[in-house]
């Protein structure tokens, strides 16, 4: 399954040692990750990330596993951290990763009321890729009840994606449990895309398909940032910070819209290649 995850159409494939492993299991998972990860063959084309453990221990345990005396280069793109509750724990596994010499971006997973009130301070450590936004377990932890309206982590949803738009890194949003339910996940990354997250967790490969539909801009969305963008280099050219576009006034926050919607179109191959 490990071999066969780029093949879902993914961005970032994440190989999981917390919780989706047995605690009896813990050192089967590490050598079996890790014989991959050291495999030349396995090379595919998206990020290979691997969440890690929470606690000191265990992410020591985790990352000896993984890079102590590996014959060959490892292929380990990223690390996710999940329960972060602070700047420190980032820089805890920043400090065991320089001990084997790597440097890596770290996906931080919020996921706890102290994760989610520290974010703007957990955005601003360098390492952090991302922040990681996790509802299971902060529901969990604030004793909330879940609802398919997910009014009860609507305002940890929104301060994460603020908190990361502020420290310029990545948000990516919480995953919809139920993969059987298309509907309810279209419904919901429709969402994180309003939000402004610039992507969604997927626990299972057939929701990757519609959440990369949902990050891909509209063939109107195209029209309209193309417009705008050939418009802006002309009001360059003349000196002019506002322009008109079919109508609209355009300014600094709607060039930026427009440039958002072609960093996805770029990002999904559906931005035309002259006009990169």
């Amino acid at each position: 399954m490990m071999r066969k995850s780029p093949t879902a159409g993914a961005d970032v494939i994440v190989f999981d040692l917390e919780d989706a492993v047995a605690p009896g299991q813990k050192a089967d998972a590490r050598e079996t990750v890790r014989t991959v990860l050291a495999d030349p063959a396995f090379d595919p084309d998206c990020e290979v990330c691997v969440r890690v453990n929470a606690t000191e221990s265990a992410v020591a345990a985790d990352l000896e596993a993984l890079l102590q005396d590996v014959d060959g280069d490892v292929r380990l793109d990223s690390v996710m951290l999940p329960k972060v509750d602070s700047p420190g724990d980032v820089r805890g596994l920043v400090d065991e990763l320089a001990g084997y010499d790597v440097s890596l971006p770290v996906f931080a997973l919020i996921e706890s009321a102290a994760g989610v009130l520290a974010a703007p301070e957990i955005a601003a450590v360098q390492a952090t890729d991302a922040l990681v936004f996790g509802a299971e377990d902060l529901s969990a932890d604030l004793g909330a009840t879940r609802t398919d309206e997910g009014t009860e982590v609507l305002y940890a949803r929104e301060r994460i994606v603020l908190a990361a738009a502020a420290h310029e890194c990545g948000a990516i949003d919480t995953l919809v449990t139920d993969f059987g339910d298309e509907a309810q996940l279209r419904e919901d990354t429709a969402f994180s895309v309003q939000l402004g997250y610039d992507g969604k967790l997927a626990i299972h490969p057939a929701q990757v398909d519609p959440i990369n539909a949902a990050f891909t801009p509209s063939a109107d969305d195209l029209e309209w940032a193309q417009k705008v963008l050939e418009a802006k280099r002309t009001a360059d050219a003349e000196g002019r910070g506002v322009f008109e576009v079919d109508g609209e006034m355009i300014d600094a926050p709607l060039i930026a819209q427009a440039e958002r919607i072609r960093s996805r179109a770029v990002a999904a191959e559906t931005w035309p290649e002259s006009d990169h």
